[in-house]
């Protein structure tokens, strides 16, 4: 069985496109409730059915399995896609908070969370525009 971050075991880890769908929706969720993340909301439409997309089908590609994203929107850089954005450490952190509370009600093994939180902190480092 292939590790995580091997050709595409976490994307099926994460439960492929639909796994990584309910992931998103259960991170907005959060987003919505989370007192640290009103900063992090607020960076968003309101409609966030956009911003759901655009986070799932980048999971997708991010994560070994097919680049939906870079089809559908094209080449995406983080830093450069945020630079007109006040992410700071804080909202970085907000962000990270989020997926953790989302993760609580995902089916996945424990170790997969532990293992996606660890590496979800480069991008979300990636992110960030102010100190």
């Amino acid at each position: 069985m292939p590790k995580y971050g091997e050709g595409d075991a976490s994307y099926q880890a994460a439960g492929g496109k639909e796994g990584l769908r309910k992931l998103v929706d259960a991170f907005y969720d959060a987003m919505m409730v989370e007192p640290s993340a009103k900063t992090i909301l607020a960076m968003h439409p309101q409609d966030l059915t956009e911003s759901r997309d655009k986070l799932a089908l980048f999971l997708c590609g991010w994560l070994g399995g097919p680049r939906l994203f870079k089809e559908k929107y094209g080449t995406i850089h983080l830093p450069i896609a945020h630079k007109h954005l006040m992410v700071d450490a804080d909202a970085r952190d907000a962000w990270l908070l989020c997926m953790k509370e989302a993760l609580k009600d995902q089916d996945y093994a424990d170790d997969f969370k532990e293992y996606l939180m660890t590496q979800l902190f480069r991008p979300a480092e990636f992110c960030r525009t102010r100190d």
